[in-house]
């Protein structure tokens, strides 16, 4: 194999195959194009069977542009490699070993907010009330302790964290789990647990995945949790021909499970692991480069890399301060404009902020100047209400064990069973020690053995309705019917289309266009598959959420948070609120330095997303939750050394009028509103008045930065505010270093 397009460094990663190996990708340093000489090594060169070889990624996005390279160089038939995510591959082994779990392979996966619906039924039943315990906080802790790689009945493993089996939230945990087995259900830790649980308990199985996978490969080995790490080890142990692959650097995730220590330690657990580093950045400038490096080079917890480039030196970084979150969002506003009137494609220009919460003013400045622009975020396709409708209804006819989604559909819409009804029916099928759908056929085939549940002649006729159409459903599954042939049947036979047709209004036609939508996503499915299956097309949208995110549509300016930024890279990137409490976010200066660290990686990563021109931009006073901040600007500014960017203020008649603030250390309160003093970068004064809305502002019963003690956390400080009186949403931080959400009007909580 000719590797002639890799530096000595690359291809150092891709010869060396046997034993574990880590290699550290710096940002922009060709990882994908690695990754896929690695493997095309490896079939090509060292003949391993494509049947012998799994890498592991973290979206199908990126398995699937794999496999695509891959194949347009190779001549094997990649039918049997497995490039895939770690659920999909999980979801894989369950299906195939699912009687091992005391599971049926058509099993449910059940998504964040099904995980919630079951936590309510079963906080309903011990008598709880949402005001003594919110189902986030209990979803939270099991979703946590899965992270943690912690399954009922595992024993305590030195690779993992001990789980607090006396906390209160461990028996809601036992319930959850249990719930879930009666109906055939997993959720996505679920998945990660359930095959350690498999391979823990079952020795066998195990042998037998690591003597089929004799190489194995993981990308963004930084945004492992502890199970996926113990997952790995697992199925590496018998060849220890591992490879993974990450930055320590672009660790930014922690607050989604990802454990940082899993690529840190990895040569305490691997203490023969081949170390090696891709350094050269073909992204971006010398100038955003090395600034970068000077940034991320003050975090503790890193590996080392020394990026350089061969790039040309570039602009300067162009740090923008501005009196106001306004004058900022203007000012990007203006200069997007100047680029595209230059001949900038607007695709190539991308606008981050730290929070969700910052677009909305950028937005406006950006609909001002006529600037079309898309905002990365938003309600998923597949996360609408009509559309989780629908699939319940799919989901009950391929699992009919699947008691949250007949509890789901079973009135949607309207058949006259209401919520007493469907409790007595729950209580009964409880009663019996059977599933709600058993509970139904056997009340539909045996009425008067059910005649003390006093159910009217007209719930009677609906359920037997409902079950003809779900039985009818299944034979369409039984006879190998297209998908979406069965889907059709179930949307208009279920009265679901012609209720929506008959509102008539602009909800219920938008609605409708989603459904018709959905058959689409159906038939591209049934296109691309070679055996289509509704349980196939089921599984396939739960495990790939980018399938219902379209190509980035042209000629439109990209809003993100950082976040959701990593991985790309745009020519032109505003990085907007580089302000203390901001970013740092004030929960991370709360919460110590292994916080702020993973704060500068987020910064790392929004500065090396730039190609050519990099804008770091700060306010000097911004409207906050009500009320006007001065948090001065971020300490990372200041670790960028001078001789890479240029320092400027941008005039504009402020609506904040005379608050003057000189340059001073960060930390520093600025609570004086009246003092004269010049810009942050003394390079000139400034003058405005004080501002006042024309409007008295809703007032917040527990602003930022309030003490509160809760009847179960104990004391903690309010991070966040949002919205007030009835709707106010807080966030707060409490004494252990948890950070749960409640709304105010429910939480436990009393000032202190």
């Amino acid at each position: 194999m000719n590797l002639e397009h890799l530096n000595e460094a690359q291809k150092q990663a891709v010869l060396q195959t046997e034993g574990p190996v880590m290699v550290l990708a710096g940002a922009g340093s060709g990882k994908t194009r690695t990754l896929v000489s690695r493997i095309q090594y490896l079939l090509n060169d060292k003949k391993v069977s494509p049947f012998q070889l799994l890498a592991v990624t973290f979206s199908n996005k990126a398995a699937k542009e794999m496999r695509e390279r891959i194949a347009a160089d190779s001549h094997f038939d990649l039918g049997a490699l497995q490039i895939t995510t770690f659920h999909a591959f999980c979801s894989r082994v369950l299906r195939m070993e699912a009687q091992y779990l005391g599971l049926s392979r058509n099993f449910t996966i059940y998504d964040g907010s099904e995980q919630k619906s079951v936590i309510k039924g079963i906080l309903g039943k011990r008598g709880i009330s949402q005001k003594e315990i919110h189902p986030s906080e209990v979803q939270y802790f099991i979703e946590d302790a899965k992270n943690n790689g912690h399954y009922i009945g595992a024993k305590p493993d030195p690779l993992l964290d001990e789980v607090d089996k006396d906390d209160l939230f461990y028996d809601f945990f036992v319930d959850y789990e249990g719930e879930l087995h009666k109906s055939n259900a997993v959720d996505f830790g679920g998945l990660i647990t359930g095959v350690l649980n498999l391979f823990d308990n079952f020795p066998e199985v195990l042998e037998r995945y690591q003597k089929r996978f004799k190489y194995l490969l993981v990308d963004e080995y930084q945004d492992t949790n502890r199970a996926q790490f113990k997952l790995v080890k697992m199925l590496s142990d018998k060849t220890r021909n591992i490879c993974v692959v990450g930055d320590e650097d672009q660790s930014i995730y922690s607050w989604r499970g990802a454990d940082i220590r899993n690529i840190l330690d990895f040569e305490k657990l691997y203490s023969d692991a081949n170390l090696i580093k891709l350094e050269q950045n073909y992204r971006s400038s010398k100038n955003i480069i090395e600034a970068a490096s000077h940034v991320i080079s003050r975090n503790e917890q890193r590996k080392g890399k020394e990026l350089w480039t061969d790039n040309e030196r570039g602009d300067s970084i162009q740090i923008m301060e501005c009196p106001d979150d306004k004058a900022e969002a203007n000012f990007v506003a203006k200069e997007v404009k100047e680029l595209v009137v230059s001949g900038v494609d607007p695709t190539d220009i991308a606008i981050f902020y730290r929070t969700n919460a910052q677009s909305r003013v950028v937005e406006d400045a950006l609909r001002s100047s006529k600037i079309p622009y898309r905002v990365v975020a938003g309600i998923k396709f597949y996360e609408r209400k009509e559309i989780k409708d629908m699939l319940g209804y799919l989901r009950l006819v391929v699992n009919e064990k699947d008691s949250l989604a007949l509890s789901r559909v079973i009135n949607t819409p309207a058949r006259g069973i209401g919520v007493r009804t469907l409790r007595k029916i729950e209580d009964e099928a409880v009663k019996n020690n059977v599933s709600l759908w058993e509970l139904l056929e056997e009340m539909i085939n045996k009425p008067e053995e059910y005649k003390h549940l006093k159910l009217s002649a007209k719930v009677k006729s609906s359920l037997a309705g409902f079950v003809s159409l779900i039985q009818e459903a299944k034979v369409c599954e039984v006879e190998k019917r297209l998908p979406s042939t069965m889907y059709e049947k179930v949307l208009h036979e279920s009265g679901y289309y012609e209720a929506l047709s008959a509102e008539k209004t602009y909800e219920a036609q938008a609605r409708l266009e989603n459904l018709e939508e959905l058959v689409s996503a159906i038939k591209q499915y049934e296109a691309e598959a070679e055996e289509a299956t509704m349980t196939g097309f089921l599984e396939n949208i739960t495990l790939d959420s980018s399938v219902d995110e379209s190509d980035e549509p042209e000629k439109e300016v990209s809003m993100m948070t950082i976040h959701g930024s990593k991985g790309l890279e745009y020519p032109f990137v505003f990085v907007t609120g580089a302000e203390e409490s901001l970013f740092p976010s004030y929960r991370s200066i709360e919460s110590g330095e292994e916080a702020i660290e993973e704060e500068r990686r987020l910064f790392y990563v929004a500065m090396t997303r730039a190609m050519k021109k990099l804008y770091i931009l700060f306010a000097q006073g911004r409207m906050l939750w009500g009320s006007i901040k001065f948090n001065g600007p971020s300490r990372f500014l200041d670790e960028i050394p001078e001789d890479y960017y240029k320092w400027e203020f941008y005039k504009t008649n402020s609506p904040f009028g005379k608050s003057t603030k000189k340059r001073v250390t960060n930390g520093v309160d600025y609570d004086d509103e009246f003092s004269q003093v010049q810009s942050y970068k003394e390079t000139e004064i400034v003058y405005s008045q004080s501002f006042a809305s024309t409007k008295p502002l809703a007032q917040s019963i527990y602003p930022e930065g309030t003490v509160v003690k809760h009847k179960l956390y104990g004391e903690g400080r309010v991070l966040e505010s949002k919205g007030a009186g009835k709707e106010e949403k807080i966030v707060i931080l409490f004494r252990d270093g948890a950070r749960k959400k409640f709304m105010a009007k429910f939480a436990p909580i009393e000032k202190v």
